[in-house]
C-alpha cells in the first residue's frame, strides 16, 4: 500500500557513484543473462507516442517531471509513491507484476509445492548487480531476512520458516502454513534484491549511493531537488534500457507540470490533473497516457476525535456525500464511483456487489439526530497542497456537510507537514488516497483494516475484531469462492462501519511528448522506463 503520492523532507546532497566491487561477473556471465531477455516481463507501451513508432532508439536523456523530490532510498523503509517508484528503478524483487497486474517472474523462476508450503526460486544465468558483481543465492537471503528484522511500512508478513542458498542459483523459501498472498507479497519494491552485507559498505552508505539488479542506478541525487538515474549497463534484460540517463525533475505543481510538458522542457510528467487531462490528449506534441490503476481516493475519519470515535456521525458524512456528483465534478469522465474499498483492477473487489451508504441527506440528518451530536459541531478537514483536485473535493465536502450542520474548516499543508500530521493522528479528517502495490486483496485490506499493523487501519485507528479475523482468514483461504465471500464481508462491513468514505477510483493519467515510446504504466503508477525511448535519440 502507498498511501500517499508527494512528500518531501531536508535531507544531504550527495552525488556521484561509488566503484564498489565484490567479485567482479565475468563479461560471458553478462552475455548469459542478455540471452535470457525473452524471458523479462515486460509490457506493451501504455502511452507515449505511436504504435507504429518503429525500432527503439538507444540513447538520450529523458526528464521526468514530478511534484515531490526522492527523499530516501532504503526499500524498506520507505513506502509513499515519491520513494518507492524511484527505489523500483534501483532494486527489483524475484517475482513482479506486469501492466495487467499479473504476478510474472522477474530476477529469478519459481515452484510451488503442492502443499503451499515451499517455493524454490532459480535466479536468471548471469544476473549482475550495477557494479558487475554476480548476483548470488546469498544475497537474496540477507536481503529478506534483513527486510523480515526491519519490518518497515511494507512489511514481508508471510509466515517464513526459513529462507536458504539451497544451490548455487537457487533459494528456498519454506513457510509454516500456506499463505495465499505470498507472491503478490513478495512482488513489492520492499522485496528487492541487494549485495550481501550492503557490499561492504555501511548501511548509511549503501543507501546513499545504493546498488542494485534494477535497468538504472544512481549518479547524482539532491534530496531537495532532481535525482539523475545513468543506465545500468548489467541489467539482465538484452538492449535495455535504451535510455542513456532518466531524470527525476522536481516540479512545484501539477500546474506547471503541464506547462513544461507542454513547452517541450520535460518529456513526460507524473501527473495529469483529470480537469486537464482532454487539453493534454488535444494539445501539440502532448500524448495522455490514461491507465486502469490500484488506488482509491477517500475521505479518512480520525477515529480517536471524539465526533468521529462515533458511528453515527461517520455514516451521517457518508450520507450527506453524493460520490456520484462528487467524481463527475471533480474527474471529468477518467474515474469510476467507488461503492467498496477496493477497485475493481484488484483480485475480489467487491465493488458490483457491496451495498455503500448512497447520497440521501434524509439519511444523513436522522443518523446525526441518533448520534452524540444531534446540534452538528465545528471540524477540520485537512489535506494537502498543491492538488487542484483534492482542493475541489473539500470545497464540496465542506458545503455538503454544511446542509446536516457540521461546520468544516479546510486546512490544507505543505506535504511533509500534512504527512507528520496524520503519522501523529493530528486530524479530524482527512483527503488522501489509498494505493496498492500488489494485486491480491491483502495487502490494500491489511493496510486499511488491521489495527495493529503499521498504520492502524491507514491511521484512523479504526477496529473491529470480525474484520480482523476475516482479514487473517483471508490470508490462508485458497482463491476461490469462500476467499471472496471474505473479502465481500470485509468491505460490506468497511461500507456500513465507515471508518473512511472510497469516492473514486482514479485512473493513472500520465502524458508525455509525442516522440517518446515505450512508457509502459504499471496498475500502481509506477512507469517502466526500461521500456521507455526517445524517438531520434537524445534532443
Amino acid at each position: 500500500m502507498i498511501p500517499a503520492h508527494r512528500n518531501a523532507h531536508s535531507a544531504t546532497h550527495y552525488s556521484g557513484p561509488r566503484n564498489r566491487r565484490r567479485t567482479a561477473a565475468a563479461a560471458a556471465a553478462l552475455s548469459a543473462a542478455l540471452l535470457l531477455s525473452s524471458c523479462a516481463g515486460g509490457s506493451a507501451s501504455s502511452g507515449g507516442g505511436s504504435d507504429e513508432a518503429g525500432d527503439p532508439v538507444t540513447g538520450g536523456t529523458l526528464e521526468f517531471g514530478r511534484v515531490a523530490a526522492v527523499t530516501d532510498l532504503d526499500l524498506n523503509q520507505q513506502i509513499t509513491a515519491n520513494n518507492a517508484f524511484a527505489i523500483d528503478k534501483i532494486f527489483e524483487p524475484l517475482v513482479s507484476f506486469d501492466a495487467e497486474g499479473e504476478i510474472v517472474p522477474w530476477l529469478a523462476e519459481y515452484e510451488a509445492s503442492d502443499d503451499g508450503l515451499t517455493y524454490t526460486f532459480t535466479l536468471r544465468d548471469g544476473l549482475a548487480f550495477s557494479d558487475g558483481a554476480e548476483v548470488m543465492p546469498a544475497d537474496v537471503v540477507y536481503s529478506l531476512e534483513r527486510h523480515i528484522d526491519v519490518g518497515g511500512p511494507l512489511p514481508l508478513e508471510a509466515p517464513i520458516e526459513s529462507i536458504t542458498a539451497s544451490g548455487e542459483q537457487e533459494v528456498t523459501i519454506t513457510l509454516t502454513e500456506r499463505y495465499t498472498p505470498f507472491l503478490s507479497e513478495l512482488a513489492s519494491f520492499s522485496n528487492g534484491i541487494f549485495p550481501e552485507n550492503f557490499g561492504g559498505a555501511s548501511e548509511e552508505e549503501f543507501f546513499q549511493d545504493p546498488i542494485g539488479t534494477g535497468p538504472f542506478a544512481v549518479e547524482e541525487w539532491d534530496p531537495n531537488g532532481d535525482l539523475t538515474f545513468v543506465k545500468n549497463e548489467h541489467y539482465w534484460q538484452e538492449g535495455k534500457p535504451y535510455l542513456d540517463s532518466l531524470v527525476y525533475k522536481l516540479v512545484a505543481d501539477d500546474t506547471q507540470l503541464q506547462q513544461q510538458l507542454s513547452a517541450g522542457q520535460l518529456d513526460a510528467i507524473d501527473d495529469v490533473p483529470a480537469a486537464n487531462a482532454d487539453q493534454v490528449d488535444a494539445g501539440a506534441g502532448t500524448v495522455l497516457s490514461q491507465t486502469s490503476g490500484w488506488s482509491t481516493e477517500q475521505v479518512f475519519f480520525n477515529t480517536q476525535r471524539e465526533q468521529f470515535a462515533d458511528e453515527r456521525v461517520r455514516r451521517a458524512v457518508a450520507f450527506a456525500l453524493d460520490r456520484e456528483g462528487i467524481t463527475q465534478a471533480t474527474t471529468f469522465g477518467t474515474a469510476e464511483v467507488a461503492n467498496a474499498l477496493l477497485p475493481p483492477t484488484i483480485t475480489d473487489s467487491a465493488n458490483e456487489t457491496v451495498e455503500p451508504l448512497d447520497f440521501d441527506l434524509d439519511a444523513a440528518r436522522a443518523e446525526l439526530a441518533k448520534s452524540e451530536f444531534p446540534d452538528g459541531f465545528s471540524v477540520t478537514l485537512m489535506l494537502a497542497s498543491g492538488d487542484s483536485q483534492r482542493a475541489q473535493i473539500a470545497q464540496i465536502v465542506q458545503e455538503s456537510l454544511a446542509q446536516i450542520d457540521i461546520e468544516v474548516e479546510i486546512e490544507q499543508l505543505d506535504i511533509a507537514a500534512f504527512r507528520e500530521r496524520f503519522f501523529a493522528y493530528d486530524y479530524d479528517f482527512m483527503l488522501n488516497s489509498g494505493q496498492s502495490d500488489a494485486p491480491d486483496p491483502n495487502g490494500f485490506i491489511s493496510f486499511q483494516a488491521d489495527p495493529e499493523g503499521f498504520s492502524k487501519s491507514y491511521w484512523t485507528h479504526y477496529t473491529n475484531d470480525r474484520v480482523t479475523e476475516l482479514m487473517h482468514r483471508g490470508r490462508v483461504t485458497a482463491e476461490g469462492e469462500e476467499r471472496t465471500e471474505i473479502y465481500r464481508e470485509i468491505q460490506q462491513t468497511l461500507a456500513d462501519d465507515v471508518p473512511y468514505i472510497p469516492l473514486f477510483f482514479p485512473a493513472n493519467l500520465k502524458a508525455t511528448r509525442d516522440d517518446v515510446h515505450g512508457f509502459t504504466v504499471l496498475p500502481n503508477g509506477s512507469v517502466r522506463f526500461e521500456d521507455t525511448w526517445i524517438a531520434g535519440g537524445s534532443r
